[in-house]
């Protein structure tokens, strides 16, 4: 089980960087952090919850979750003032990938923007908001699936993944704290150009035919190219390339 002794001894000398938080339950540890965010939350402010009533993922999609099944927490970090973090979600999926290599549950993949897979289905989920009025301030929420819960619905099961490692809790929650650090003071320097060769590496479409589908707009089937310096999905299509910089798309691999 969580908690915060144990995660202070799991992060060690590290510890002093972070001001966690655990809450029994909460609608949505993203949306407490943007509110304490806005109060003037230093940034390393931690909050992680055992259960979230209203847990969102990106496109207003909820992340389904159960106490002792996921790992839900977010982290806020402030960089300089004037900053615009582009392809931070990306950066993050990077320090969960090197997280989970590191508790011994490697393997995982990349999908453009921010999900982590694991056999070809969604491990973990990321959602970046940036702070209302402070760009340079962004919460990073992340859910990572333990197990499946028993009530999450047969059709996301399908899709779904669990790490299934024996790890304690709050030794991955500290590891995975640790690399967002390393990953985010490395982003504050290089902006996510310096991180771009270590997410294509674990890119799960690079150079293979996809399609990409808004809400508004049929699909399109392309050659996934990647991403550039910004983290924007570059998509080969009829002799072009396409920047495609919303998230406000579904990414799915193609015949």
């Amino acid at each position: 089980m969580l908690d915060l002794v144990s995660l202070a001894q799991a992060l060690g000398a590290h510890a002093c960087r972070f001001d966690a938080d655990l809450l029994p339950v909460c609608d949505s540890t993203n949306a407490v952090l943007l509110g304490r965010a806005e109060a003037g939350a230093p940034s390393g402010a931690v909050v992680i919850a055992a259960a979230q009533t209203a847990g969102r993922g990106r496109r207003g999609r909820a992340w389904v979750s159960a106490p002792g099944d996921s790992l839900t927490f977010s982290l806020l970090w402030r960089f300089a003032p004037g900053a615009v973090p582009l392809g931070l979600s990306l950066a993050a999926g990077v320090a969960v990938t090197n997280a989970l290599a590191k508790v011994g549950a490697g393997g995982t993949a990349l999908k453009w923007p921010n999900d982590v897979l694991k056999d070809g289905r969604k491990l973990s989920g990321i959602l970046v908001e940036l702070v209302p009025g402070q760009t340079h301030a962004a919460v990073i929420g992340i859910g990572l699936n333990l197990r499946l819960p028993e009530s999450l619905p047969s059709g996301l099961r399908e899709t779904a993944a669990a790490l299934d490692v024996p790890i304690a809790t709050n030794v991955l929650l500290a590891t995975l704290l640790i690399e967002l650090r390393a990953v985010l003071e490395r982003f504050a320097v290089t902006g996510f150009v310096g991180l771009r060769a270590d997410w294509l590496e674990r890119h799960v479409f690079q150079e293979r035919p996809v399609l990409v589908a808004g809400d508004f707009a049929p699909p399109r089937a392309g050659l996934c190219r990647g991403v550039d310096d910004d983290g924007a999905l570059l998509l080969e299509a009829e002799g072009r390339i396409e920047r495609i910089l919303t998230g406000d798309v579904s990414l799915r691999g193609a015949a």
